[in-house]
């Protein structure tokens, strides 16, 4: 088993060696749970160091593949190209956050709990991680189980509706992405190996685009895009603390990895006919969520509703088909895990002391808790974009891509996101002022305490990536280059197709590196 596959499954083990402790004994399932994300987390830095980006690397890396059903085709194939790399780091420095997050705030079934946060870790990492189709679907519709636990049994008053309707959601598009793997499997040679699948796949122009759609819905769900977005507030709002950073921070980002890994590539000429569709459905997510914003009373909720503005940048961003453009779409994916992941811990902080989420019900307590205010002060930026932040450097390469790019009407698409960025940094700002600032207003404020040295230890990490990302980007873009790359050339091909099919028609992608990128060739 390489290393990789260890990593995979390591918390599956730890989950597995849980369930043989009493359930009394809810220390120790704490640590054992933290003791075995941290160990998964420190193996992962054996995959980030062990990554080569440089030119003429293979394209997956710490490859695995044997037969699984080989009468069927289906295969146990693992690898990671830089995008996946990528997520899979931003999933194992998640968890042992959020694992220490919940120390105080669960007290009930807390082997239960510590159990599904560990499943859940390993669904999330195969989904990564996998390069068989059938295996990646496992993975993938595994993730719903843990997940529908943490909110049905953890979660608020209200999280019976909030469960099977994000199951409901879920469930019912992935069904439908899996009728289509089954059909691109019969016509690519009987196999569900997605690098063979993608040199071998033949159908027909309308086949293709059924095929796109039917993936697409399922990733569209689970970013989740406008219109398809209505599960997520709810999802957030019930949510424990721990549940909302892991779905903001890891569960949507399966969604924009669907799109990039699978959709765009299987599918190109499918995907070049609904790109502007798509993208301007992008484009309402934008400014409908960050719209919605403005009206929300619960700091949850607008969290939740700002995911749905901060997501349709990321597929603005790969909807662009430009280098900027991707590789924007990829670092904002980075970006939100971080700064969204952030927020929703320092908002389940404030309600351990209050035990209400109601923005009205602050006010002012930036001088009780100096240091919550600023850790959240330094988060807002970052969701803002201020240059010298993560936040930034997403946005900038999404909005520049979008506009060098030749997707009908991107100016247009480029101008009213940069409007959202704008909304953005409005209704966020509003949020801190109303929150930290101005005349405490409720005297249950007064004695409210401020950072303890445990939640120093679960921010600390991201408040040092926001900087990091912001001011030493390189590090973080360079195993997106390779993958990004091979899209556009994948694109390139299909556009070539069409027009000599048409010969009138015109490029509409980005098929050579633009300015703003070309220092990285």
């Amino acid at each position: 088993m390489n290393l990789l596959s260890v990593v995979v499954f390591l918390p599956l083990a730890g989950a597995i060696a849980a369930a043989f402790f009493p359930p009394a004994e809810a220390g120790q399932h704490r640590a054992l749970a933290l003791v075995v994300s941290l160990a998964t987390f420190l193996l992962s830095l054996g995959l980030w160091f062990g990554f080569s980006a440089v030119p003429g690397a293979p394209e997956f890396q710490f490859e695995t593949k044997v037969p699984w059903i080989a009468s069927l085709g289906i295969g146990y194939h693992v690898g990671l190209d830089g995008v996946a790399l990528l997520l899979v780091m931003l999933t194992t420095a998640l968890t042992p956050i959020v694992v220490l997050s919940a120390w105080n705030a669960v007290h009930e079934r807390v082997k239960e709990f510590m159990i599904a946060m560990l499943v859940l870790e390993t669904a999330m990492l195969g989904t990564f991680a996998a390069l068989d189709l059938v295996l990646f679907y496992v993975f993938w519709e595994s993730v719903l189980i843990p997940m529908y636990l943490l909110i049905g049994i953890w979660g608020s008053d209200n999280r019976l509706y909030a469960t099977v309707k994000f199951f409901i959601y879920t469930f019912v598009a992935s069904v439908l992405m899996l009728v289509a793997i089954i059909y691109v499997a019969g016509h690519a040679g009987g196999t569900f190996d997605y690098v063979q699948v993608r040199q071998t796949l033949q159908t027909t122009a309308s086949a293709q685009r059924w095929l796109f759609l039917a993936f697409a819905v399922a990733f569209a769900v689970k970013v989740p895009m406008f219109p398809l977005h209505t599960w997520l507030p709810d999802a957030h709002t019930e949510a424990p603390t721990a549940g909302s950073v892991i779905l903001a921070g890891v569960l949507l980002k399966m969604g924009t990895f669907g799109f990039f890994r699978y959709a765009l590539p299987l599918f190109p000429e499918a995907a070049l006919h609904f790109r502007p569709a798509i993208a301007a459905l992008a484009v309402v997510g934008i400014v409908y969520g960050a719209l919605m914003c403005f009206v929300q009373k619960d700091m949850k909720r607008l969290v939740a509703y700002s995911s749905v503005s901060h997501l349709g940048f990321v597929m603005l961003g790969l909807m662009a088909l430009t280098a900027e453009g991707l590789t924007g779409g990829v670092y904002q994916m980075l970006n939100h895990g971080v700064s969204t992941g952030a927020l929703f811990l320092l908002v389940g902080m404030l309600y351990e002391r209050r035990h209400t989420r109601l923005i009205s019900e602050y006010g002012g307590i930036a001088r009780r808790v100096p240091w919550i205010a600023t850790a959240f002060v330094i988060v807002t930026l970052s969701s803002i974009g201020l240059p010298g932040t993560n936040g930034f450097v997403g946005e900038f390469l999404i909005l520049s891509g979008t506009w060098l790019g030749r997707l009908a009407h991107a100016t247009w698409f480029a101008a009213v996101a940069a409007t959202g960025v704008i909304l953005g940094a409005v209704y966020m700002l509003i949020l801190v002022e109303r929150v930290f600032f101005g005349p405490m207003r409720n005297a249950k404020n007064s004695a409210l305490p401020d950072l303890s040295l445990r939640e120093w230890v679960v921010l600390g990490p991201l408040l040092l990536l926001i900087g990091l990302m912001g001011l030493v980007p390189q590090p973080f873009l360079d195993p997106a280059k390779a993958p990004v790359d091979r899209l556009m050339t994948r694109f390139a091909a299909a556009e070539q197709r069409l027009r000599a099919q048409d010969p009138s028609r015109l490029p509409t992608t980005g098929t050579q590196p633009t300015p703003v990128l070309a220092g990285r060739q």
